[in-house]
């Protein structure tokens, strides 16, 4: 800061002066409008002009780095708008307007300038439709490159509450209008490229006069949209005609809210669609299961028929021969038993005491019982019991022989009577 009655060098006036130029924000960041005079483009690219005001002038540089956005150039007399900062060129003592865009304000100029820049993009194939993506059916995050300030967010906030809440969304700060607002919304969207799972972007701006739509005619802005890595819907401004950004995106919308209306389902018609889903789907499963139980029905009835035919029939047929032959078997085998029980039977019908009793042979036996063999184990006087075919008799043993009266004899002390 020069203080009072301080001598000072040219430089440091100079730099006071541009010192005080740069603490003022409004100088930093300026649009200018005027009539363009004595416009001149240097071969090293730069561009120096004057803007003209009623009664004042201004010189203004636009540096290559800026120039090169020009496509089509403005000419003497017409009127433009400049932005840009203004600053001290200290090597003629003279203020000037370092501009960073120069964009014609006459309908004319503006048109061409605008058809040019068109038809560059055009022919790489920035608009091609090809090119353009499909919205999200059910987007779950969205970011919003608009102002924080602005009617557009609260029109895109007060739409997302109302059709689609589960939805995600990340607002990304920028200018829509004024000096340096189109670096800012590419910074932007560079910042979009960061986030992770982005569903789409959407890029809106409130109402306004057309000049005030104007950077979303810059290259810069453009460029952007197209390269996008996710799906981006505009809805910039109330005007008719669209812009330049507008043609780049995958979907445009006259309004912010016209934007959000498009890219937000309508969570009432969702759930109103959720219910005839379900219902249509309950009744394609009922009649689905309706045939297939129909269809096991039927697969049973043969499955059983088959069953009856191939397997059960002739089990039952080779069953029932089994049995009349295991019948006929035991059949015959009791018949030979049979004969060989009667056999034996009869032989021993032959061996039986009782069949020597009816012919007419006797048993004796002594008073315990036992059977006599022997005239050995008898004595006179000793009383026995005869058994006979029809009944017993005792007796008295009156005299003991010792002499056999048969040859042979079947039974000791036996005799036919």
């Amino acid at each position: 800061m020069i203080t009072n009655n301080k001598i000072i060098t040219v430089d440091e006036m100079t730099a006071s002066v541009k010192e005080a130029l740069f603490r003022e924000p409004s100088l930093q960041n300026l649009s200018v409008r005027g009539e363009l005079l004595g416009f001149k483009l240097h071969t090293s690219g730069h561009a120096y002009f004057t803007l003209l005001g009623e009664n004042s002038r201004v010189s203004c540089v636009l540096f290559r780095s800026y120039a090169s956005s020009v496509l089509v150039w403005p000419k003497d007399g017409d009127e433009v708008l400049v932005r840009g900062k203004v600053d001290v060129y200290g090597a003629r003592g003279s203020y000037q307007i370092y501009a960073v865009s120069l964009l014609p304000l006459g309908a004319g100029a503006k048109a061409r300038a605008k058809e040019a820049l068109r038809m560059k993009l055009e022919r790489e194939g920035i608009f091609d439709p090809r090119l353009k993506r499909p919205l999200p059916r059910y987007p779950e995050r969205v970011a919003v490159i608009t102002s924080p300030t602005g009617a557009a967010l609260q029109d895109v906030l007060k739409l997302h509450a109302l059709r689609y809440p589960c939805a995600e969304i990340v607002v990304i700060q920028s200018l829509m209008q004024g000096v340096g607002a189109p670096e800012e919304i590419t910074a932007a969207f560079e910042r979009a490229r960061r986030i992770r799972g982005l569903s789409c972007l959407m890029l809106v701006r409130g109402g306004g006069n057309r000049d005030d739509l104007d950077i979303f005619d810059e290259e810069s802005v453009v460029r952007a949209v197209r390269l996008c890595p996710v799906p981006v819907i505009t809805g910039l401004g109330h005007q008719i005609d669209s812009t330049l950004a507008d043609l780049a995106a995958d979907a445009a919308a006259p309004t912010p809210s016209g934007a959000a209306e498009r890219l937000f389902p309508d969570r009432r018609a969702l759930e109103a669609a959720l219910c005839d889903a379900e219902r249509s789907m309950r009744g394609m499963l009922e009649g689905r299961i309706g045939l297939m139980s129909r269809a096991l029905e039927t697969a049973g009835k043969r499955m059983e028929t088959a069953m009856n035919l191939k397997h059960v029939a002739p089990a039952s047929a080779a069953l029932k021969r089994a049995e009349e032959s295991l019948a006929a078997g035991i059949g015959a085998k009791l018949r030979n038993e049979t004969a060989r029980l009667a056999a034996s039977a009869a032989r021993l019908d032959g061996l039986s005491p009782l069949s020597l009793l009816a012919k007419g042979y006797s048993i004796c036996e002594d008073g315990r019982g036992e059977v006599l063999r022997s005239v050995s184990s008898l004595k006179e006087g000793a009383r026995v019991n005869i058994i006979m075919r029809d009944g017993t008799a005792g007796a008295v043993v009156e005299n003991i022989s010792g002499e056999t009266p048969f040859k042979e004899a079947s039974q000791p002390c036996c005799r036919p009577r």
